[in-house]
């Protein structure tokens, strides 16, 4: 697979609206003598999510519980599996829980302790996927599945005529995906996004092997050694927690990008997008639910993606709050703010996007989506 050329932006238009949003929510923590990282409020979340998931593995593994007790925890732990993803992992590895690097390392850790690896996300995610968000051949995000078709620039196949359905079976088995595939798959690419002979340390080929291992054991081998149950069991049991965990992120992330409303722009043939980064940002991205406040303790910054994409480096415990301040910003630039009331109203618009790009008769058209 030849790399792909890189995608540039026209930083030196509209360059007004990025001046003016930084310095708002600069001044917003100048003016409330606030750090930019986690607050008491977010280590709390932290010690409640890890507990809630480290804990139900606990109580199955201590082999006090009846099968059905044990059944419903491995559903526990797919929830608390998709919080700590949302909540810790996340922010960890943005460099935005802690000024200081070495807790953000230390906690980023807590994603290759969920099965995942750290540092290929960072690579993946961190830089492609934030850098080229929504354009086609360089955004991995929109790769789901060969069956699944997140942009209106990639190939119709007839399959694609019931992605609406298949979809979200497809998200139920993305942790599946990621803890066997995935990240060895990446790790073996030749070339990944824009990255061209992309070579990774020793030191993180022995990192993925290493925790790949300890996930493994904890979740498959150590279950089937300490408690009185059968293969058919533990693998109902283990299917139960990864069907949860994907379903849950895949869902959650898909309402951030591939929505009504949002952009799927295409460079010119010059390979560049004429618009600044950040106004790229803004119209290539969703929030939802933000008055939803269980919901946003839950996924932390994943509802407040606008922000996000825009300040990654500031933890996800301040979103809610620096939401009015982009949003006001962005209307007095003629910038669009892109955003559903509720959770189920985001889901409902992704529905219809997935239904659009599945007809083959579906034109695209930045004013249609």
């Amino acid at each position: 697979m030849s790399a792909v050329d890189k995608v540039t932006f026209n930083n030196s238009t509209s360059r007004g609206f990025s001046k003016t949003v930084k310095k708002r929510v600069d001044q917003y923590f100048e003016e409330h003598d606030l750090s930019k990282h986690a607050n008491l409020q977010m280590v709390v979340k932290t010690v409640v999510l890890l507990t809630f998931y480290l804990g139900s593995y606990a109580l199955i593994i201590s082999g006090q519980f009846s099968l059905m007790t044990m059944w419903f925890l491995t559903f526990l732990m797919g929830i608390g599996m998709a919080g700590v993803g949302f909540s810790i992992s996340h922010d960890a590895l943005h460099g935005a829980y802690s000024s200081n690097k070495h807790i953000n390392r230390a906690l980023g850790f807590t994603f290759d302790l969920l099965g995942a690896n750290g540092y290929i996300w960072k690579i993946t995610h961190n830089i492609i996927h934030h850098t080229y968000t929504n354009i086609h051949g360089h955004d991995e995000d929109l790769e789901v599945a060969e069956f699944i078709r997140l942009s209106p620039h990639s190939e119709h196949k007839p399959i694609h005529r019931i992605q609406h359905i298949l979809a979200f079976f497809a998200y139920s088995l993305a942790m599946f995906f990621w803890v066997f595939v995935k990240d060895y798959k990446n790790f073996l690419k030749t070339n990944i996004g824009p990255y061209e002979n992309k070579s990774h340390p020793t030191k993180e080929w022995i990192i993925l092997f290493v925790s790949k291992s300890i996930y493994y054991t904890y979740m498959l081998v150590l279950p089937m050694l300490l408690l009185d149950i059968t293969w058919v069991q533990l693998l109902i049991g283990f299917a139960t927690l990864h069907l949860t965990a994907g379903l849950i992120l895949g869902i959650v992330f898909q309402l951030a990008h591939v929505v009504e409303g949002t952009d799927h722009p295409v460079p010119d043939e010059e390979n560049m997008i004429d618009e600044h980064w950040m106004i790229h940002e803004m119209v290539t991205t969703n929030n939802f639910a933000r008055d939803n406040k269980a919901l946003c303790w839950f996924l932390g910054g994943l509802n407040f993606q606008i922000e996000h994409h825009l300040f990654p480096r500031v933890c996800s415990v301040h979103y809610p709050a620096i939401s009015p301040i982009v949003e006001k910003t962005a209307k007095e630039y003629g910038i669009p703010y892109n955003q559903h009331d509720t959770f189920f109203e985001a889901v409902a618009s992704h529905y219809r996007t997935l239904k659009k790009f599945g007809d083959p008769e579906f034109t695209y058209s930045e004013t249609q989506i």
